[in-house]
């Protein structure tokens, strides 16, 4: 019976269903990387700097604030086509939407009331500025 089992293993059902190395050399954690836009961080003696690799978006998409020392930048597109305005009727009809939200805990060194943004293909850049003395800001930072 043991060299049965061992013959017709690759047929087996419960082979994959057990084998962890199977289970994560499939991918599925890819799914996560598609919801999250990539973040450069890099940082000088004047100030660091973000950069979030977001495209598809335009600047009137996000809403960045800073409150408590946490930067939180999110996003929100929808896409949804209508030809000529017309009503018509779809059997099947597609929406686009998108959305992030990404959070940082700034240094203690940041000016959080200084921070600008800009927006350029694809790209919204951060810049961060450092300051001697802490300083701590509650707002919205408009984008550029």
């Amino acid at each position: 019976m043991a060299n049965l089992a061992r013959q017709n293993r690759g047929m087996s059902p419960w082979v994959d269903f057990f084998n962890v190395d199977n289970f994560f050399d499939n991918n599925w954690l890819k799914s996560f990387d598609k919801e999250f836009p990539a973040v450069n961080i890099a940082e000088n003696e004047q100030n660091y700097a973000l950069e979030v690799i977001a495209p598809g978006f335009k600047k009137e998409d996000f809403n960045l604030k800073v409150d408590d020392d946490i930067l939180t930048i999110s996003a929100e597109t929808k896409s949804d086509t209508q030809e000529d305005n017309k009503k018509k009727e779809y059997t099947r009809r597609e929406y686009n939407f998108r959305s992030f939200t990404r959070s940082f805990r700034l240094p203690e060194n940041v000016k959080d009331n200084d921070i600008k943004a800009s927006y350029s293909d694809g790209v919204l850049h951060l810049t961060l500025p450092k300051s001697e003395v802490q300083v701590k800001a509650s707002k919205e930072i408009s984008i550029e």
